[in-house]
This record gives structure tokens, C-alpha cells and sequence, in this order.
């Protein structure tokens, strides 16, 4: 059984709605969420970005794979299909069918590395639904 994906209209290569939404979050979580959302834009030269439902969103074309909101007390680093993603380091939270999160807050350590290879993830993941349905 085919999967319908998910999908977002005015997915662009740079946003110009992300750079303000940038611009307005300031301090520490301003600076996590830059530094997690640059690490999304990296992850292919097919990486397109669009602001959705307030959050900074990475996409492979018009499919989203990962996003970046910023809350009052901290900032998640969000995947669309994380339930399908491998978490040896049990970072990522929630229950739902598909999406799942990882949330950092300031002053709290966070395990790089495998944060980096769960964004990795999410990309190559999206990339062979799009390309093998």
C-alpha cells in the first residue's frame, strides 16, 4: 500500500519568511534554533524550506522532513515521519503515528552527534519515499 505524502505548497531554496522569523527570536533559543535549522539546510542540494504553522520547516522539494519551533522555555527539533527513524540515543519524544521531536532548552546538553545523525535521517528517509513511494 502506497503512502500518500505529506506535502507543502511554496517550499523555496531560501525563504525570505524564515530569515524574519529568524530575526525574531533572539538569545539562546534564537541561537539553537539557527544552529539546528542550518544544520536541516545542509542535508542535500535538494534541501527547500518554507515557514509552516510558525515553524521553520526543511523540505526534500514539497515534502517536509524536519522542522525548528521555537516555544517559551525551549526549542524542538521536529521530524514528519521521526516514529520510522532509528534513535539508538533515545532522543526523540512524543507517541503520535508519524511525527516525533526532540527538545532542547538552554544550559541542557544535548548529544550533537546523534542529533545530527536523526536530521540525516529524516532527510534520507524522506529522499527514498519520494523517490520508491
Amino acid at each position: 500500500m502506497r503512502e500518500d505524502l505529506l506535502r507543502f505548497d511554496g517550499a523555496v531554496e531560501r525563504d525570505p519568511a524564515i530569515e524574519q522569523w529568524m530575526k525574531g527570536h533572539r538569545g539562546e533559543m534564537g541561537a539553537i534554533a539557527r544552529r539546528w535549522f542550518a544544520v536541516m539546510r545542509g542535508s542535500g542540494d535538494e534541501v527547500r524550506e518554507v515557514l509552516h504553522d510558525g515553524c521553520a520547516t526543511a523540505c526534500l522539494g514539497d515534502v517536509p522532513f524536519a522542522y525548528v519551533g521555537v516555544f517559551t522555555a525551549h526549542v524542538n527539533v521536529g521530524f514528519f515521519y521521526g516514529a520510522a527513524l532509528a534513535d539508538p540515543k533515545r532522543l526523540l519524544q512524543g507517541s503520535g503515528k508519524r511525527m516525533r521531536h526532540v527538545k532542547l532548552t538552554p544550559g541542557t546538553n544535548i548529544d550533537d552527534a546523534a542529533l545530527r545523525l536523526l536530521i540525516a535521517g529524516a532527510y534520507l528517509d524522506v529522499k527514498e519515499r519520494v523517490e520508491n513511494g
